[in-house]
């Protein structure tokens, strides 16, 4: 078995899943009088996202465990899994916008979507920042690294003739 699995953030992602299914179901299988259409429509939105994101999560955090992932891809995992994240508070609003009674189980995810932060930071914390390729593009490097910043593997001089001996 993979070490991700084990991994605290992980464990408390799969809780959320689990959390969110039971959500997605409970919301289903209300009752919720709409006065429009479209507050149907917003709804099945709502729940579908959150769905969603609660499968980003996890299969983000895996992808950004592995010993040889390096940095930009850690840190661009780490973004798209905080933005998942928020976004299963947003939608939770949303569905208790629009008449879905049950908040005690909202209030719960908001509650287990606080400690999977904490657990979140402190894994990113955990980043090797030093195994890092440069990002071109500028947003996920470590700190100190530059876009433009020269590439020390660039100054390598690579003779195919030598190398194919």
């Amino acid at each position: 078995m993979e070490k991700w699995h084990n991994l605290p953030v992980f464990q408390k992602a799969m809780e959320i899943q689990k959390l969110v299914d039971h959500i997605v179901k409970s919301v289903e299988n209300t009752d919720i009088d709409f006065e429009y259409e479209i507050q149907s429509e917003m709804i099945q939105s709502n729940i579908t996202y959150m769905r969603e994101n609660s499968l980003i999560i996890p299969a983000k955090i895996a992808g950004a465990s592995g010993e040889q992932a390096l940095y930009d891809l850690k840190m661009e995992n780490a973004a798209i899994i905080r933005k998942a994240a928020r976004e299963l508070i947003t939608d939770a609003h949303g569905i208790e916008m629009h008449g879905y009674k049950d908040t005690e189980y909202l209030d719960l995810l908001r509650t287990e979507v606080e400690v999977f932060r904490i657990l979140f930071a402190e894994w990113v914390k955990a980043f090797d920042m030093w195994n890092y390729a440069i990002d071109r593009w500028g947003v996920f490097n470590p700190p100190g690294i530059n876009y433009d910043d020269n590439d020390p593997d660039d100054d390598i001089p690579f003779d195919p003739d030598n190398y194919f001996e």
